[in-house]
């Protein structure tokens, strides 16, 4: 982990923050989407930015760490063996916090509550949160 991580900013119910990699494909459509539907968002870099372990242990307890594993990329498949096998919570958090990229994207920060990927469910869920 970064040890300068920026703090996540103050919930603003008017304002949705998007946790997420800017050269992510999918982030970088959620950003898109959220702005051609009048919602006002900031993205929170999690490589640049930093993860704060506080912050992935409140992910943890809402998402469940086994959902939040992004074992499909590239960060996942060069890690060695040793850190793949026998993961558990207490593993994955460790390298999510090493390795960013490791968790699956975007995560929406809905003020307590949140929200991980981007299919047409995550998106009426958004929509449904903010009406």
């Amino acid at each position: 982990m970064r040890r300068d991580a920026r703090p996540p900013p103050a919930y603003d119910p008017a304002m949705i923050t998007l946790y997420g990699l800017k050269n992510c494909d999918t982030c970088r459509k959620a950003r898109k989407w959220l702005e051609a539907e009048g919602i006002e968002s900031t993205l929170h870099d999690l490589r640049a930015d930093g993860l704060q372990a506080a912050m992935l242990d409140a992910w943890v307890a809402d998402l469940g760490w086994e959902t939040l594993l992004n074992r499909r990329g590239t960060t996942w498949r060069k890690l060695s063996d040793a850190d793949k096998d026998a993961v558990d919570e207490a593993k994955v958090k460790r390298l999510m916090l090493a390795h960013p990229a490791l968790i699956k994207r975007p995560v929406f920060d809905l003020g307590g509550s949140y929200l991980l990927g981007f299919g047409d469910a995550e998106r009426q869920a958004l929509k449904a949160a903010l009406a």
